[in-house]
């Protein structure tokens, strides 16, 4: 039973800082594509950033851009979203998201993740 668990939202100034932690349980995959995605209501779920654990490559959307850095502690199965300079536009439920294949991470496409957490707000005013 794999299991997605996010933390570390809140509310925050215009300019401040969070980070974001996923911690994954019950996956049976070593090799994985871990992703971070953020929905505003109203709004469409829009990939932020992503990780492939087989070569470490990194996708971030042009949005968050050197402000926004994915990392990950594999001793832990934790996933890290740091976010700085945070702007009322990234105020949104963010969530993480993994796959065991690649193709998830090259698209980026919701559809194509196969596990998801329960979301974490960020308001950022």
């Amino acid at each position: 039973h794999v299991q997605l668990v996010e933390s570390g939202g809140g509310s925050v100034q215009a300019g401040g800082s969070l980070r974001l932690s996923c911690v994954v349980s019950g996956y049976v995959y070593k090799d994985k594509c871990m992703a971070w995605f953020r929905q505003a209501p109203g709004k469409e779920r829009e990939a932020v950033a992503s990780i492939y654990t087989v070569d470490g490559s990194t996708y971030y959307a042009d949005s968050v851009k050197g402000r926004f850095s994915i990392s990950q502690d594999n001793a832990k199965n934790t996933w890290y979203l740091q976010m700085n300079s945070l702007k009322p536009e990234d105020s949104a439920m963010y969530y993480c998201a993994s796959d065991s294949t690649l193709s998830a991470c090259a698209t980026m496409e919701p559809g194509r993740f196969g596990y998801w957490g329960q979301g974490t707000q960020v308001t950022v005013s």
